[in-house]
């Protein structure tokens, strides 16, 4: 798929899931689980009479004016965009679907279902190095004037509007949003492993020239090569390293069963790669 279109369809598509999570799921329960969508929903209840995508809106172009000041330009246009389309697409929501109360008496239940939603929606923002907007800018300002962690600043921010919740509407559905945002913060980190998974696959064989030029070639992947010696018959082999998608990986495990049966082959699932073409260093 081209890369510019992809970006654009993951650009609706994932405040798409995220505007579900909000209008399905947060907005009849009253759980105002932080961000943008969290305060919006806490502004809509003292003043009705603005629906929450257009609070959402307004919010959001309030901290962008804010984060023109403070930073410049530091948060991007695909967040500002990805943030305006999630703010049109809850207000679309309420248009198309309005709700008359929640979907279930069970607020748990439709905490985490919405939440699974929204964290894909997310991920695959985050994917194309945007994000959709709100708490992420205050964050970058507390970064920035008090040297406060990004994550810490993010955290931060959403607690503060969880908790702020508690006097609107009460200490139960506050304690509920509390939690959203502690559930948020671990789907969130799960489903970007998931998607973003890596894996260091180290091959020794006697084909490796083939395999070397099929990594190469054919996966547009690079590759290390070292030698190493067996204990037992002493025989110098060489070895090979290279860290593949899980896509690329099965496509290299066939080629190897059928290169080369007699392969030895380790894999290792990767948390984080820094560096060259994956995530930079600063």
């Amino acid at each position: 798929m081209n890369k510019n279109l992809k970006t654009f369809l993951f650009l609706h598509i994932g405040p798409l899931f995220v505007a579900i999570h909000v209008h399905f799921f947060l907005s009849p329960n009253s759980l105002a689980t932080g961000g943008v969508s969290g305060l919006s929903i806490i502004l809509n209840d003292v003043v009705p009479n603005l629906s929450i995508g257009v609070w959402m809106l307004i919010v959001n172009l309030v901290l962008f004016v804010i984060g023109f000041l403070l930073l410049g330009f530091a948060f991007g246009a695909k967040t500002i965009y990805a943030s305006v389309m999630l703010s049109v697409m809850v207000w679309l929501l309420e248009w198309l679907f309005p709700l008359s109360g929640p979907l279930s008496e069970d607020i748990l239940i439709q905490l985490i279902i919405g939440q699974c939603i929204a964290a894909l929606g997310i991920a695959l923002v985050f994917n194309q190095r945007a994000s959709t907007g709100g708490t992420d800018i205050i964050a970058l300002i507390l970064n920035k004037y008090l040297s406060i962690d990004m994550g810490r600043g993010v955290l931060l921010a959403d607690i503060l509007i969880a908790l702020s919740s508690i006097l609107v509407f009460g200490p139960e559905v506050g304690m509920y949003a509390v939690f959203g945002v502690i559930l948020n913060g671990l789907v969130i980190d799960y489903t970007l492993q998931q998607v973003n998974e890596m894996r260091e696959v180290v091959i020794i064989s006697s084909e490796s020239e083939l395999i070397r030029s099929y990594i190469v070639g054919e996966l547009k992947q690079g590759a290390t090569i070292h030698f190493a010696k067996g204990a037992f018959t002493s025989d110098e082999k060489e070895v090979i390293t290279t860290i593949l998608n899980k896509k690329d990986f099965i496509r290299l495990k066939k080629y190897i069963s059928a290169t080369d049966k007699q392969a030895f082959i380790t894999v290792h699932n990767m948390r984080e790669i820094l560096g060259q073409n994956y995530t930079q260093l600063a």
